[in-house]
C-alpha cells in the first residue's frame, strides 16, 4: 500500500558529474574544438613527462647511467638525499635534525585534528621551536652546533614555524589595536602595520641582516634570531589584517549580546569574537601560511642554506651527473607541492566541516 502526502515533492535525482562536466565541455562547436585542442596538450605534456621521469630515466647505477639515459637521474637523489634533506649539517650528528622534523612535523599533523585544538596543542607550538632550536645547537649537550651550519628542509621548516607562530603573537593584538577607539594607539598600529607591508619580504631581510647590525655595533645579532625577528614582524602585519577582516565581518549582534551578559571586553574578544573571526579566515590563513613556506628560499639571499639552498648546492655537480639539475629542483618542487597541496585540501575540508557544524 503506497501512502502519498498531499504537498510533498519527490526528490529530483542529481545528474552523475562526469555527464554534467562533458555537458559543459562540448556544449557548442567551439566549446568541444577546445575541449579537444587542450585535451590532446595535456596528453602530449603528460607522455613527455613519463618519458622523462619513468621510461627514459637512470634508475640505478652511478654517473654513467645517467650519462647514457636522457630522462632524470634518480640515482644522484639517491647519492645526495643527505645533502638535500640536511643541508652541511655534520654527519655525525644527523639524527638531531631528523628528530627536529619528526617533531616539527607531529605538531603541524596534530594541528590537523580539530579534537586536540587546546591549550596544550597552542604550548606545543611554542615548545616544540624551542625544542628544536635547543636540539640543532646542541646548547646543553653533546657538541655545539652554530646557526650556520643549520640548513635543509628542517631549517626551512623551523624558519616558517617561527614566523607564523610568533606572528600570530604580534597579529591578534595589532589587529584589536587598529580597531580601538583610542586614536593614537589606532594610528601607531596602522603606521606600523602599513609601513612593513609596503616592503618587499626580501628588503625586509636585507634590513635585518644589515642595516640592524650597523645600528647596533655594540651587539653581535645573530643571523638566525635576526632572521626570525623580520619574518615575524613581517607576516604579523599581513595575519593583523586577515584577523582585522574576520571581526569586521562578524554580526554587530554578537558584541551586543557579550556585552548584554556581562562579559568585559577581554574575555568577550576572548571567547566571542575571536573564535568565530578565526573560523572565519581560515581559507586566508592557509594561503597566507603557504605562501610564508614559498618565500622561506629568499633566506638564501642572506647567507642561510635553507631546503632550495642545499637542492641548489647539490645540483651543482652537473658535470660528475648529468641531468641532475633538472631533477634535483624536480624534487624540490615536489616536496613544496605536497606539502602546499595538503595543505589547500586541508583548508577545503576544515571549512566545510566548521560550516557544517555550524548549520548543526
Amino acid at each position: 500500500m503506497t501512502i502519498l502526502l498531499e504537498g510533498a515533492r519527490l526528490a529530483q535525482p542529481k545528474p552523475e558529474r562526469w555527464r554534467v562536466a562533458a555537458a559543459d565541455l562540448f556544449s557548442s562547436p567551439v566549446n568541444a574544438a577546445v575541449t579537444v585542442v587542450v585535451a590532446g596538450v595535456i596528453v602530449v605534456a603528460l607522455w613527455q613527462f613519463a618519458r622523462w621521469a619513468v621510461f627514459d630515466a637512470a634508475w640505478s647505477g652511478g654517473p654513467e647511467a645517467c650519462r647514457a639515459r636522457s630522462g632524470a637521474c634518480w640515482p644522484f637523489v639517491r647519492s645526495n638525499a643527505q645533502l638535500m634533506v640536511f643541508g652541511v649539517y655534520p654527519q655525525d650528528l644527523l639524527w638531531r635534525p631528523a628528530v627536529s622534523l619528526v617533531l616539527m612535523a607531529g605538531v603541524v599533523v596534530a594541528s590537523m585534528i580539530p579534537r586536540l585544538w587546546s591549550a596544550p596543542l597552542a604550548l606545543a607550538w611554542a615548545a616544540v621551536p624551542a625544542a628544536v632550536c635547543i636540539l640543532l645547537s646542541g646548547a646543553f649537550f653533546g657538541r655545539p652546533v652554530s646557526t650556520n651550519e643549520w640548513g635543509g628542509l628542517p631549517l626551512t621548516l623551523l624558519v616558517w614555524m617561527i614566523a607564523f607562530a610568533g606572528a600570530f603573537v604580534v597579529a591578534v593584538p595589532l589587529a584589536l589595536a587598529r580597531r580601538s577607539k583610542m586614536g593614537g594607539l589606532r594610528t601607531a598600529a596602522i603606521i606600523l602595520i602599513e609601513l612593513v607591508r609596503g616592503v618587499p619580504m626580501l628588503v625586509a631581510l636585507y634590513v635585518s641582516r644589515f642595516i640592524v647590525p650597523m645600528m647596533t655595533p655594540a651587539f653581535e645579532v645573530n643571523l638566525f634570531v635576526s632572521v626570525e625577528t623580520a619574518l615575524i614582524l613581517f607576516v604579523a602585519s599581513y595575519l593583523a589584517e586577515i584577523i582585522r577582516a574576520g571581526l569586521q565581518s562578524l554580526p554587530r549582534g554578537q558584541t551586543e549580546a557579550a556585552s548584554a551578559l556581562g562579559l568585559s571586553y577581554w574575555r568577550m574578544t576572548q571567547l566571542v569574537l575571536l573564535p568565530q573571526a578565526l573560523r572565519a579566515v581560515i581559507p586566508a590563513l592557509v594561503n597566507l601560511g603557504i605562501g610564508v613556506l614559498l618565500s622561506t628560499p629568499l633566506v638564501a639571499v642572506i647567507g642561510m642554506t635553507d631546503f632550495l639552498s642545499a637542492v641548489r648546492e647539490a645540483a651543482s655537480h652537473e658535470q660528475e651527473w648529468p641531468g641532475c639539475y633538472t631533477t634535483a629542483y624536480f624534487v624540490a618542487g615536489l616536496v613544496f607541492f605536497s606539502i602546499c597541496f595538503i595543505a589547500s585540501r586541508y583548508s577545503r575540508w576544515l571549512e566545510r566541516r566548521l560550516r557544517a557544524a555550524g548549520h548543526a
